[in-house]
C-alpha cells in the first residue's frame, strides 16, 4: 500500500518550546482528505489563516525552514516534515498556537512516535512521485546539491565543518520507513558554543538548551550523556535535508549527493529542479506492478499499525 496516499487515524497532539522563539507551543495534528498536502493553521490569529507546505511558500531559510501565505508564517518545520516523509503521510492538518514549530528533543524522534501513536491510514488515492531522468546540480561556492536518475531515493551526504568532530562526515541512506525511524529520525540538531550570544543577540536560540540540540565547544560534546550515533551530525543534515524534499509535496525518486548543504541551498535546488520539468517526469501508480522495481522502486514507508497504548 505504499503507493496510495496517507493520512492519520486521528488527532494528536503535543506542547513544547520553539527553538528560536524560547515561546511554549502547543500542536494539534489532524487527518486530512486526500490530495490537500500538509497545511499549517494558526490557531493563535485571527481568521485561523491556513499555509500548505509547498516550496512556493518558503519565505526564508535561515537555519530552519519557514512557509508564509499572506505576510503569517510559521518557522521551524522541517522536523516535522521529515517525519511525514519518512511515515509517508501526505495529508494533515497541523494546528498550532504560536508561530514556530516546537523543537522537542531536537530530532523527528518525537514527531515519529505522536504520529504511529495516532495511527497511519492509507487513502484511495494514489500518491504521485517525481522520477529523475537528467542529472540536475546545483553549487554555490563549495557546496552543492547533485541529483541523479536511480529506481530509488537515495542520499548520499558529506559534511565538512571547521571542527575536529565535524571534519569530512559522509552518510548514505537508501531511504525507507524503517531505515529512517532507525537510522535518522533520532539524530539531533547541532550548534556552536561560540555562536550562542551572537544568536541571542539576533533573537535566534531563545529555546535552545542542552535537552534539544548537541552543543560543541573547540574541542568536546558539552551534552552529558553524548551523541546517539557517532556520525550523528551528518545524520542529522540528511534528516533536514528529507524535511526539506517533503515541501515538493510527494517524493522524488533518484540518486541525491550533497555536500555541505544546507536550508538555503536544498530550497534553491528544489526551486530550479522544479522549474524545469524537462529533468523528471511526474508518475503516478494505480497498481504498483504496473512499473517494475528495476524501472522503478515505490519507497516502503513503514507499518500502518499504531504503537501500544
Amino acid at each position: 500500500m505504499n503507493h496510495k496516499q496517507r493520512t492519520l487515524k486521528r488527532e494528536v497532539s503535543c506542547t513544547g518550546i520553539g527553538l528560536h522563539s524560547g515561546q511554549r507551543v502547543t500542536l494539534v495534528i489532524k487527518p486530512a482528505p486526500a490530495d490537500m498536502g500538509i497545511n499549517f493553521i494558526r490557531k493563535d490569529l485571527p481568521g485561523h489563516p491556513s499555509i500548505r507546505a509547498h516550496s512556493e511558500n518558503v519565505v526564508d531559510t535561515y537555519l530552519s525552514t519557514t512557509i508564509g501565505n499572506n505576510g503569517h508564517k510559521v518557522s521551524t518545520i522541517e522536523h516535522l516534515m521529515a517525519a511525514f516523509f519518512g511515515l509517508g503521510i501526505d495529508n494533515a492538518r497541523v494546528e498550532l498556537d504560536g508561530a514556530e514549530v516546537p523543537i522537542m528533543d531536537g530530532s523527528s524522534g518525537p514527531f515519529v512516535f505522536l504520529l504511529k501513536s495516532a495511527g497511519i491510514r492509507v487513502q484511495d488515492k494514489p500518491k504521485r512521485f517525481i522520477v529523475a531522468r537528467k542529472p540536475f546540480e546545483y553549487r554555490e561556492g563549495n557546496r552543492e546539491v547533485c541529483l541523479f536518475p536511480s529506481n530509488e531515493l537515495k542520499i548520499s551526504y558529506t559534511i565538512d565543518f571547521h571542527h575536529p568532530l565535524l571534519r569530512d562526515q559522509s552518510y548514505e541512506l537508501c531511504f525507507s520507513g524503517d531505515n529512517f525511524v532507525r537510522e535518522i529520525s533520532r539524530a539531533r540538531t547541532f550548534g556552536f558554543l561560540k555562536d550562542i550570544n551572537k544568536l541571542w543577540e539576533s533573537g535566534l536560540a531563545l529555546g535552545g538548551s542542552l535537552d534539544n540540540a548537541i552543543v560543541v565547544d573547540e574541542f568536546r560534546i558539552l551534552n552529558e550523556d553524548g551523541l546517539r550515533y557517532s556520525d550523528e551530525f551528518v545524520r542529522h543534515k540528511i534528516l533536514d535535508f528529507l524535511g526539506d524534499l517533503a515541501i515538493v509535496g510527494c517524493p522524488i525518486i533518484g540518486h541525491f549527493v550533497v555536500k555541505r548543504s544546507g536550508h538555503f541551498l536544498n530550497q534553491c535546488m528544489l526551486k530550479k529542479l522544479m522549474d524545469n520539468c524537462k529533468l523528471w517526469e511526474s508518475v503516478s501508480l494505480e497498481n504498483p506492478q504496473e512499473c517494475p522495481e528495476k524501472i522503478l522502486k515505490i519507497p516502503t514507508f513503514g507499518s500502518l499499525d499504531p504503537l501500544p497504548a
